[in-house]
């Protein structure tokens, strides 16, 4: 099969999809492989490196989308790149369609195959390419939320683990999944006091034991979230339902009950948010401010530490990729149910039940299967 990986142009985006080792990989299965020239280098991976694994580098995004059989990108293509995309070309990355209607439409009007890291779902109902992103974002929320609560940035002035003699921040983390666990752990680990909720008892049990004693579990509700955000310092927002919108846990009337300088963290942004005020920004402009309450809503949150990420997300994505090469997409998602379930649009038809819910189109169960068994 021939694979194009293009340079990642969404605003302030360093990872790049497949490493230099993952080209040797790749090429050892007996495919070919085009990279865009200064794909990897802000993930620190320069051309001659993909070239010694043995990529051929083209110098246009164009070259890269005309000659390859499958795309393994990072983010979803913006509008620019649509055009360029072929049908019945395979497209392997993080698509969020239920966070875009107009990508949903292009998609389906490109007739491409798309087949979506994030719903990529394991029997146990884990997400193995969600996972080590989810794991960057949960740890870098409350980075980025401890600098905001600085008070030259607008913040409350707030240190997140206090000092002697004076109380730490308080933070609640809404959600107990990878990206509130890893939350959780951070802002334990820098001595802030820490809530964070779920709607699943079993979750909050197994929370309870692994947590420190610094850490709280309660239960997910619209009074007990009422309640805690009256004292909260930094809320972030953890809540995820694969390949659907996320639910506004966080109402826009419930800002003027916040203390000024609060600040939320929407890392369920790229799902549509579970703050109502957040909409996507960007590393160059993240955080804006409604009703005096700092929001940072960055929706590629993992793109700031490209090296950590591209590691991170290319160890998990790799296995898959080499399968959809080796095989082709029909076979490989017939024979593997995890990859089935990634698959989103194919052919002009939605085939992810969440994304046609989001946008009231039509859903084709039987498509799935149809197409699975070629």
């Amino acid at each position: 099969m021939i694979i194009g990986v293009p340079k990642e142009i969404k605003n302030n985006e360093n990872r790049v999809a497949l490493t230099p080792a993952g080209v040797a990989e790749l090429k050892n299965n007996g495919h070919s492989v085009y990279v865009q020239a200064t794909a990897g280098e802000g993930s620190g991976f320069a051309d001659e490196e993909y070239a010694a694994a043995g990529a051929v580098i083209l110098p246009t995004i164009e070259e890269v989308y005309g000659i390859a059989e499958m795309i393994i990108k990072v983010k979803e293509p913006i509008a620019s790149e649509y055009p360029l995309i072929k049908k019945d070309q395979l497209l392997f990355t993080y698509f969020h369609f239920a966070s875009s209607e107009p990508l949903t439409h292009a998609m389906i009007e490109r007739q491409a195959i798309c087949l979506a890291y994030e719903t990529v779902e394991k029997t146990d109902r884990s997400l193995p390419l969600l996972v080590p992103m989810s794991e960057v974002a949960g740890r870098m929320s409350i980075q980025e939320g401890a600098k905001y609560l600085e008070k030259p940035l607008k913040g409350r002035g707030i240190l997140l683990g206090g000092v002697p003699g004076v109380p730490p921040a308080k933070v609640l983390v809404l959600g107990g999944g990878i990206v509130g666990t890893q939350a959780a752990k951070m802002a334990a680990g820098l001595g802030a006091q820490v809530t964070i909720m779920d709607v699943s008892l079993p979750r909050l049990r197994q929370l309870d034991d692994i947590m420190p004693a610094n850490v709280m579990t309660q239960m997910s509700n619209e009074y007990n979230i009422r309640k805690a955000i009256l004292d909260t310092d930094l809320i972030i927002g953890a809540v995820l339902i694969p390949g659907a919108k996320a639910p506004h846990l966080i109402k826009r009337e419930m800002l003027k009950s916040m203390r000024p300088g609060t600040v939320l963290v929407d890392v369920a942004v790229d799902q549509g948010g579970c703050i109502e005020t957040c909409t996507p920004t960007t590393h160059e402009n993240p955080t804006f401010i409604i009703d005096d309450i700092v929001h940072y809503c960055v929706a590629n949150m993992p793109g700031a530490v490209p090296y950590t990420s591209t590691l991170a997300l290319t160890n998990a994505t790799l296995p898959y990729a080499v399968q959809l090469a080796n095989k082709g997409w029909q076979k490989a998602c017939a024979e593997n149910e995890e990859l089935k379930k990634g698959l989103n649009i194919a052919n002009g038809k939605i085939l992810y039940k969440g994304v046609a819910e989001a946008w009231n189109l039509p859903f084709n169960e039987e498509l799935i299967l149809a197409d699975a068994v070629c």
